[in-house]
């Protein structure tokens, strides 16, 4: 009887011993932006179900705590022939069983463990633990040992990826004795000792990585050793908007047999919709088991020339007077008549009141800026602040790499404002789903689009948290950005309780940012324009609160100003009735202008933009008028027998 229950408990040993796992390789640290990295998984026998298994990341540093980072579910996923499971990028090559997002796994001192355990067993913040441990591997690159994280995993060594001091192009790999490691040049999806079974590695090639509605082209699929029978297989370019309506073409190819490549020709679909850029993405299908994938998920971006240019100029080429003020009848009546604290605090009560005013998820503000900032000349694009040059919205960044890239500029940096986003700040559920706000929600300044702009990525990180005064801008550009997020700024002073527009540049002024006479010479040399009317008209759509500084930009004078303490007055009302034909050119103007479009003789008064009448006279038709006006915005009246109509004059 003995002797029975001894070779019982010797074979579940022996199956217990079968399905053991292991971590067989760990790339951490494989380049500069880290799109490389990967983790490998191997079993003791091939095809091995890995349900009920999970893979946990912890962070060895003083703030991380010795505690994870993220887990992963590995239910669903079985390893290959050779007992692997390749975890990574699909810039890995050959590509991952399991695709996760670049730039995830952290360099050390840190550790990498599998549990037979339910993902919800480990929450991000889960102290390390050996409770249903599988296997751990505690890594560095070049680091102090952390005693404690070995201690909570129960092992005894940290392995240095960088113990060779080429870390970006090395990985940790287990030997053949399952204890002891060696770093040494990286083998994804191949057992480290170089035994097991060889897979046909199948390549994707395209000519280029862009292609315009209505192209033709050709997918190039090519294995590296000829198969020695037909070989069929499959891949769809469906990818988000982009689906079999925009293309033609075979999707289903064989191989044959002697031979190593296949080749099918696809024709995009012309159409007269503007869909925007989109992104067709090359996925494999149906792989035979002896093919491996060197690549997939391909993406190819499809040009849409179908945009839309909008009859307004961009801030480099500005238009006045095109894009119609869509503020409501009344909308700024509370602040007539008022001075002072009085006056800003009506202000405040109209762009920040309680059950009107929305505030949405930062996620929110990627859609905002799509409408808000789009290029004027394609509809396609972004237009960047501060770099002055349009990208496809489809560059919007998510990745560590900033490079070619768009993201969201806070124009007042959050580090000085004290502003921050939560976990609901991920998510976009749009326009009509939102936060109650008031002029204490500072939290809600984060996501305020008022303040926000679409920006190139390094530019963003050249800007970081500098005053305006410290920051000019790019050389060699315009400085077409200046009024605009002069005007941004000042909007945020007064929306949000707790920040300050102030001269100087503060160390270290929470809430405060500078500098203010270099604000207002930016705002005065740079009038809004029709761009910057467009987008004040969509932010509204989404917050229902609207920027006043482009609306009435002479009220930032009555708040920090040469006009500061004195009674403000709303502007007169323009009447643009049978006004289409009748043009101030040019405008902006300098030293001269003409009307254009009256036929007979006219008198024509000049008001400021709070209704001081500062001349009048009579002129004739396309009469040149000189005049020594200071910079700033006007009103123009026309008055004859038939008509009188009043449009805006910038002078620069």
């Amino acid at each position: 009887m003995k002797s029975t229950i001894t070779l019982f408990l010797l074979f579940f040993i022996s199956l217990i011993s079968q399905a053991q796992l292991v971590i067989n390789e760990l790339d951490s640290d494989s380049d500069s932006i880290d799109d490389l990295e990967f983790v490998e998984i191997k079993s003791n026998t091939p095809n091995f179900n890995l349900n009920g298994y999970v893979i946990v990341f912890f962070n060895g540093s003083n703030s991380g705590g010795n505690k994870s980072y993220l887990t992963f579910d590995l239910s669903g996923y079985t390893t290959d022939i050779n007992g692997l499971l390749l975890m990574g990028s699909n810039q890995v090559s050959p590509v991952p069983q399991y695709i996760i997002s670049p730039n995830l796994i952290q360099n050390g001192a840190d550790a990498v463990a599998i549990y037979q355990a339910d993902f919800t067993d480990f929450p991000e913040g889960t102290l390390a633990t050996q409770t249903n441990l599988i296997d751990a591997l505690v890594y560095d690159t070049s680091d102090p040992d952390d005693t404690t994280l070995m201690s909570l995993l129960g092992e005894s060594v940290q392995i240095n990826e960088d113990e060779n001091n080429n870390k970006d192009f090395e990985s940790i790999q287990l030997n053949n004795d399952g204890v002891t490691y060696t770093v040494t040049t990286p083998t994804p999806r191949q057992l480290n000792d170089g035994t097991g079974v060889i897979l046909n590695g199948l390549s994707i090639s395209t000519s280029a990585t862009q292609y315009d509605e209505g192209d033709s082209f050709d997918i190039t699929f090519t294995t590296e050793n000829a198969v020695t029978q037909d070989q069929s297989f499959g891949f769809t370019l469906n990818n988000a908007g982009f689906d079999a309506t925009d293309f033609t073409g075979n999707t289903s190819l064989t191989i044959l047999n002697g031979d190593n490549s296949v080749t099918t020709s696809i024709q995009l679909t012309e159409d007269t919709i503007d869909e925007g850029d989109e992104i067709a993405m090359i996925q494999l299908t149906n792989l035979p088991t002896d093919f491996i994938a060197l690549n997939d998920q391909i993406e190819l971006r499809i040009v849409d020339n179908d945009f839309v240019i909008s009859p307004w100029g961009t801030p480099t080429n500005p238009t006045y007077g095109i894009v119609t003020n869509t503020k409501p009848s009344g909308y700024y009546e509370d602040i007539d008549g008022l001075s002072s604290s009085d006056l800003t605090n009506a202000l405040q009560g109209i762009i920040a009141e309680e059950g009107v005013v929305r505030a949405q998820t930062y996620a929110d503000v990627i859609d905002i800026l799509k409408k808000a900032d789009q290029n004027p000349e394609n509809s396609n694009e972004v237009w960047l602040v501060y770099l002055e040059i349009s990208r496809s919205k489809l560059d919007f960044q998510t990745t560590s790499n900033n490079f070619g890239t768009w993201n969201r500029e806070h124009t007042y940096p959050r580090s000085r404002a004290g502003y921050f986003s939560i976990e609901e700040d991920d998510f976009a559920d749009g326009k009509d789903i939102f936060w109650n706000t008031t002029a204490d929600s500072l939290r809600h300044g984060n996501s305020d689009a008022h303040a926000l702009r679409a920006v190139d990525g390094p530019e963003n990180s050249s800007r970081n948290n500098q005053h305006y005064g410290q920051y000019t801008g790019p050389q060699n550009t315009q400085g077409s950005f200046k009024g605009d997020v002069a005007r941004s700024v000042l909007y945020m002073a007064i929306r949000y309780n707790g920040l300050e527009i102030v001269n100087g540049f503060p160390e270290n002024g929470s809430g405060e940012l500078g500098d203010l006479a270099t604000l207002l010479d930016w705002h005065r040399n740079d009038p809004p324009d029709d761009y910057e009317m467009n987008r004040n008209n969509i932010v509204y759509e989404w917050q229902k609160n609207r920027n006043p500084f482009i609306d009435y930009p002479e009220l930032v004078e009555y708040i920090w100003g040469n006009q500061a303490g004195s009674t403000w007055q709303n502007p007169l009302g323009i009447d643009d009735k049978n006004s289409k034909n009748i043009k101030i050119y040019p405008n902006p103007s300098s030293g001269s202008f003409f009307v254009i479009g009256i036929e007979s003789r006219f008198n024509l008064s000049i008001y400021t933009v709070t209704g001081q009448k500062l001349t009048s006279f009579e002129l004739e038709p396309a009469e040149e008028i000189q005049h020594n006006l200071p910079s700033g915005i006007y009103l123009i009246e026309f008055k004859n027998e038939q008509q009188r109509i009043t449009k805006k004059l910038i002078i620069r």
